[in-house]
């Protein structure tokens, strides 16, 4: 049997790389999947190879900043596959700029979609998995989150605040069989860094990473199939980092 059989996931940003792997791995393990993204285009064009490779799979355009999109979307779920009971906060941005350089607008933009999405992702969901009576979440943060890094402090932020929200989360729901854990990759091969220079990337490599490469979005997906199956039931509040020693806690 396939280690997510049975179970229905609701992926945010699910067009982009991390997702998109997330969506295909957990498809492959048997779960139904509901593609949620902002980008129409791009969540349909994925939604349509998953399905072209067998799965059961659905996409809704979803805004994770406003709550009746949200509200929208989980009921296009619920309607069309069923109660989900994963949930994959994988929506978010990012943006370089040092502090004093940082607009009121930027610094709300990236809150907005990288914790009040989160936030009110978790928050919807949760009533669904408390009537079904099991449920996963996993909310995406980054290393930066613990090591810090120049120009990345409202991005740092963000995910730090993801991080303690999900440990207050989990404390909340373990004993509604509910699990909500952190999966924080270090730098992974996605288009977010498909625009670095060879000398700022040979620079990434050697200063922080030990193990000489970037990650592939399928190893932070295999992580993710891990804290979203009946393996990871003692997992309560804790963050995986998959980031190949670049921070190491």
């Amino acid at each position: 049997m396939r280690r997510l059989e049975g179970h229905i996931a609701v992926i945010t940003g699910g067009a982009g790389g991390i997702g998109k792997e997330i969506a295909k791995r957990f498809s492959y393990e048997g779960a139904a999947i509901a593609l949620l993204d902002i980008d129409k285009e791009a969540v349909e064009k994925v939604a349509s190879e998953i399905s072209k490779d067998g799965g059961n799979i659905i996409s809704s355009i979803i805004d994770v900043t406003n709550e009746e999109s949200i509200l929208n979307a989980y009921s296009n779920v619920t309607s069309n596959i069923g109660d989900p009971d994963i949930l994959v906060n994988s929506a978010a941005i990012a943006g370089g700029s040092e502090l004093e350089d940082i607009s009121t607008s930027d610094w709300d933009q990236i809150m907005n979609i990288n914790l009040r999405g989160t936030f009110l992702c978790c928050r919807e969901i949760i009533p669904i998995m408390k009537r079904i009576g099991w449920g996963r979440i996993i909310n995406i943060a980054s290393e930066v989150a613990d090591r810090g890094h120049p120009g990345l402090s409202h991005y740092a932020a963000s995910k730090a605040a993801v991080i303690a929200m999900t440990k207050c989360l989990a404390l909340e729901v373990v004993n509604d069989n509910i699990r909500a854990n952190v999966l924080s990759p270090g730098p992974t091969k996605t288009q977010m860094l498909d625009g670095l220079d060879e000398i700022t990337l040979s620079n990434l490599l050697s200063d922080l990473m030990p193990i000489g490469r970037l990650g592939k979005p399928e190893e932070i997906a295999a992580a993710a199939v891990y804290l979203a199956s009946d393996e990871a039931d003692f997992c309560v509040g804790t963050t995986l980092n998959i980031n190949g020693g670049t921070y190491r806690s």
